[in-house]
């Protein structure tokens, strides 16, 4: 089983970011209080076993201080049992990170997820970063020193107006920090987001999806020549240090999601946290969830499924697709089937559908042409 809390505060804001946050830090203690409330509340909506994984995501989970860590840890242990090897990650950022913050966190947790981003200064105030380019550098070190192996880097490629150096020097970087776990996104402009309102107004111009691309391609083949396996679009690892709680999402394992915009999944459905502090706090305090419920169709399911799973390494099994359909996928989707395999993006290995290198690209489109009707 696993559990995702969503610490939903920043110091500033991305000029990229859209996940739920308030840069007013003034509910930070009543938001921890309705997070162990609601704790409590969804004791009974996962299975009666051991979590696997916890994962403290944002926002900027790095901002806790510890007597709120351990008071979310406190009401975790009350209301559920934690394996002995449970991976237990905190995202955080590198201005966070220094000795005494990361010795503390050592404490807590055993997986730190960074946002380092880029090394370079002039795209971290581009973006609105908080932190600087020499404590992007300086933190994995620290982190290293404060007893942290397992630890994971988030970079992102794709930034406009820059030149090909700044984008080498972050890949040079990157391999130079030897971290068992890389995270590489696409920069992606976002409507309800400063660059969303600087594009719509004409400052700043569209994506260059050919710049992205190629950098995707130079990142993948530097990461894969360095040892790691590509084994999720967006994630490398060494050693199969995979990230556990992701992987999970990925492989449609029930989870439970605590906290404002946090989701759940259960198997058979959907809940969606409502993403407002105010109101969820003031929800949670009447002992009420303040959640959506969606149920989950068959063709809702296969259609994840193939979404998430076609994004793996591991693929998307036709064995558990005919089942899920009480079918024959490889006959209901047989048309489709054939224009992906003609376009090179999609094979077929066995039982086993995987999306090729080239169809790395275009993964989202591929499982798209595969959906299957309500």
């Amino acid at each position: 089983m696993h559990l995702y809390l969503h610490i939903p505060f920043c110091k500033q804001a991305c000029h990229y970011c859209d996940f739920h946050f308030s840069t007013s830090l003034g509910q930070k203690s009543a938001l921890v209080d309705a997070l162990c409330t609601e704790i409590a509340l969804q004791k009974s909506y996962l299975p009666d076993q051991a979590l696997e994984t916890i994962y403290f995501g944002g926002g900027t989970p790095s901002l806790l201080t510890e007597a709120e860590l351990a008071q979310v840890f406190t009401a975790i242990h009350a209301h559920f049992s934690v394996s002995p090897t449970a991976e237990i990650t905190l995202e955080a950022n590198p201005d966070d990170l220094d000795s005494g913050k990361l010795q503390m966190l050592r404490r807590y947790v055993n997986r730190l997820s960074i946002g380092i981003q880029t090394f370079d200064e002039t795209s971290l105030r581009w973006m609105n970063r908080a932190h600087t380019a020499t404590e992007a550098e300086v933190c994995v070190g620290l982190a290293r020193q404060a007893g942290f192996e397992n630890m994971s880097v988030d970079l992102i490629y794709g930034i406009p107006n820059r030149d090909n150096q700044a984008w080498q020097l972050d890949l040079q970087k990157i391999l130079a920090l030897n971290v068992p776990h890389l995270s590489a996104y696409a920069l992606t402009i976002e409507p309800d987001t400063a660059f969303g309102r600087w594009q719509k107004k004409g400052k700043l111009p569209p994506a260059d999806e050919d710049t992205a691309a190629g950098q995707f391609e130079e990142l993948t083949s530097a990461l894969t020549t360095a040892g790691y396996a590509h084994y999720e679009i967006s994630n490398f690892a060494r050693d199969g240090q995979y990230a556990r709680h992701n992987t999970a999402y990925w492989q449609r394992r029930p989870y439970l999601g605590i906290g404002p915009s946090a989701h759940s999944y259960n198997g058979h459905s959907r809940q969606y946290n409502l993403a407002n502090n105010v109101r969820y706090i003031a929800a949670i305090a009447q002992g009420k969830l303040p959640a959506t419920l969606e149920e989950l169709t068959v063709a809702d399911q296969v259609n994840e499924y193939l979404l998430t799973g076609l994004r793996t390494q591991w693929g998307c099994s036709l064995t558990e697709l005919d089942t899920m359909l009480a079918g024959d996928f490889s006959t209901m989707q047989a048309r489709d089937l054939a224009a992906m395999y003609k376009t090179g993006w999609l094979v077929r290995h066995g039982d086993t559908l995987l999306l090729t290198q080239p169809g790395k690209l275009f993964a989202d489109r591929v499982a798209a042409s595969l959906f299957v009707d309500a």
